[in-house]
């Protein structure tokens, strides 16, 4: 019989394939970014970013008791997680984004969707949806985050760490922390907690994959 982990990538694997095979996702892999395209990208990412820890705070919150292990999941998640919307900042500031314009940018509507829906989710779904966003988002640091910095590296010809400091070290970051998801996602035996994860990871690779074409 299938782990739940085991069972939430066969069940999902097509819209990771969608995002991976996207076009736009194929050439910014292989070549990069043009310098204005990587800025679009990166407001988006701060909004998401900046998302992150309240949507699981609000998640935490309503987790039941018989479900603690999630509860305590996610409270150390937000403690690692905190003031990484910094170095999203600190890689704008390197490309030429000044803070004035981030904080008055607006999101894409793709971005305004995953964000919405992951609250909505989070109240009124399942608390576990949480765990569907935090996988989504470790598989596409994880297993594209290093390929895609080196190319943004060399198109844009960063130095160093300066201008991919966020992607580069959530590829490396994210590959730990999804042994960590792995193993609370396999504790999780209800059917009801189990569906809204697939259905929130579904979510979120389609908002996703949408929200980086659109750029």
């Amino acid at each position: 019989m299938l782990s739940f982990f085991a069972d939430l990538i066969t069940r999902t694997d097509e819209a990771r394939r969608e995002f991976e095979t996207n076009p736009v996702v194929l050439d910014a892999v292989a070549h990069g970014m043009p310098l204005e395209r990587y800025r679009k990208l990166l407001l988006e990412l701060y909004h998401l970013v900046w998302h992150f820890n309240p949507v699981c705070a609000a998640a935490a919150s309503r987790v039941p008791d018989k479900l603690r292990q999630v509860r305590y999941f996610l409270y150390e998640h937000m403690h690692e997680e905190s003031g990484h919307e910094q170095w999203v900042m600190n890689d704008l500031e390197a490309v030429g984004v000044s803070q004035t314009t981030l904080l008055t940018q607006q999101p894409s509507l793709h971005t305004l969707g995953l964000v919405g829906y992951n609250y909505w989710a989070a109240d009124r779904r399942d608390p576990c949806s949480v765990l569907g966003m935090m996988y989504t988002l470790e598989v596409i640091a994880s297993v594209y985050g290093g390929t895609f910095a080196e190319a943004i590296r060399s198109s844009l010809l960063l130095e160093g760490e300066r201008g991919v400091s966020f992607i580069s070290s959530h590829a490396t970051m994210d590959a730990e922390h999804m042994a960590e998801l792995r193993q609370v996602l396999n504790t999780i035996d209800d059917p009801a907690a189990r569906e809204a994860i697939v259905e929130s990871t579904l979510m979120n690779f389609s908002h996703f994959t949408r929200m980086f074409a659109s750029l």
